[in-house]
């Protein structure tokens, strides 16, 4: 329960109580990552429902949804985004990208990444067919990318010995949490196929290649994970996986 209460009051706004900063209440947190992605899942339905209740325009309803997921976990991934996006501009050493990362200022480089992110979000939600089937593949994506960054956390090499990722990470029960974020991965995956084997899978193909391109990316320009990469992976899994279902359905209705 502990371990719960802290993933949530880590990586989410959601109310839950307090619990102290602990280790061995860190020891299974990695484990209730995706529970966060359930709630912006089953959010998007209250927001999908009251947007045909009121009979919203789409351009309103897609930026609800463009919004909703940085309310949610206050964007904490969405800042580790930014970080990432300005150390990868810099064109610098591994080790003053890591520097980079770790200034709490916003480069040029960051509003730029953020601007277009948002835009690219509002503008797939606008274009997306918002059938249940798609939906249900939609609601899921939240899951899955917390549950591959879940995975990642216990699986990576990681860039420092210090930092938020090194902490999670150093106190998990790694095999545990590495079973659970399977099953969480499993599950997702497997609801995205079964109610939504075009769209779904085109999502499922979407976020593992985000997994690969992830750590590739961060062995490669930075020696290992962090938590703000942890955080732009989230963001770019999420992203690569509407893209895929909005481009999906596209080709489709030329069909």
């Amino acid at each position: 329960m502990r371990s719960f209460c802290m993933a949530l009051a880590m990586y989410s706004k959601l109310p839950v109580p307090q619990v102290e900063w602990r280790e061995e209440n860190m020891a299974y947190a990695m484990c209730f990552f995706p529970v966060i992605g359930a709630c912006i899942g089953l959010l998007m339905f209250a927001v999908l429902a009251l947007a045909n209740l009121l009979a919203l325009s789409r351009a309103l309803t897609a930026a609800l949804l463009t919004v909703l997921p940085l309310a949610v976990t206050g964007g904490i991934h969405m800042d580790g985004f930014c970080d990432v996006a300005d150390a990868l501009s810099s064109h610098a050493p591994k080790e003053k990208k890591l520097e980079i990362m770790k200034d709490p200022r916003a480069g040029a480089f960051a509003v730029i990444a953020c601007g277009a992110y948002l835009l690219l979000t509002f503008g797939l939600w606008n274009d997306a067919s918002l059938g249940e089937a798609d939906c249900v593949a939609l609601a899921l994506c939240p899951v899955l990318s917390r549950g591959l960054s879940a995975l990642a956390v216990v699986t990576f090499r990681g860039a420092r010995r210090d930092g938020l990722l090194a902490a999670f990470r150093d106190a998990s029960d790694i095999r545990v949490v590495r079973v659970v974020s399977l099953l969480w991965i499993a599950a997702a995956a497997g609801m995205m196929l079964l109610r939504a084997p075009i769209a779904g899978g085109a999502a499922v193909a979407a976020a593992g290649l985000s997994f690969l391109y992830y750590r590739l990316m961060s062995y490669r320009e930075f020696g290992g994970a962090t938590g703000d990469l942890a955080g732009y992976f989230v963001q770019v899994c999420e992203l690569a996986c509407l893209s895929a279902v909005v481009l999906v359905g596209k080709i489709g209705g030329l069909l």
